[in-house]
């Protein structure tokens, strides 16, 4: 009795999610193919040059651009940005710097402080935990 290893494949939506690009940016065979593990690695490892120049110019799937503006996904719905931006499209905002950009600029940052906070006084409270059982 042999055992008979099946490959696991994906969906591309799932394989673009995971190379970080816009799926509809992906070329057609990308597209309506599936994606085998090892060619998902094999992306990653040795990226041809139309998934060099989606990661470099885009257009970028809304989580990167979330991270490149430095917000969250929502803030970016509430900002109504809800396409996929290039490159260039991303720079002109950081540029232009719309009030609703700043807010959400401003609020991911606070966001940030708070869970550092949040994290720290964990910490203090699991050592003070820990010396009373000692």
């Amino acid at each position: 009795m042999t055992s008979h290893q099946s490959t696991q494949t994906m969906k591309p939506a799932t394989a673009a999610k995971k190379l970080g690009v816009y799926l509809e940016a992906t070329p057609a065979e990308f597209q309506e193919g599936v994606v085998s593990r090892t060619e998902l690695s094999e992306l990653q490892a040795s990226p041809p040059e139309w998934l060099l120049e989606l990661r470099r110019n885009g257009p970028h799937p809304r989580p990167v651009v979330a991270a490149k503006l430095g917000i969250s996904i929502s803030g970016l719905a509430r900002g109504g940005v809800t396409e996929a931006l290039t490159t260039e499209q991303i720079d002109a905002l950081k540029q232009d710097s719309p009030e609703w950009l700043q807010k959400e600029r401003a609020t991911q940052a606070e966001v940030r402080k708070e869970t550092v906070r949040i994290k720290e006084k964990n910490a203090e409270r699991d050592a003070q935990a820990g010396e009373q059982r000692a």
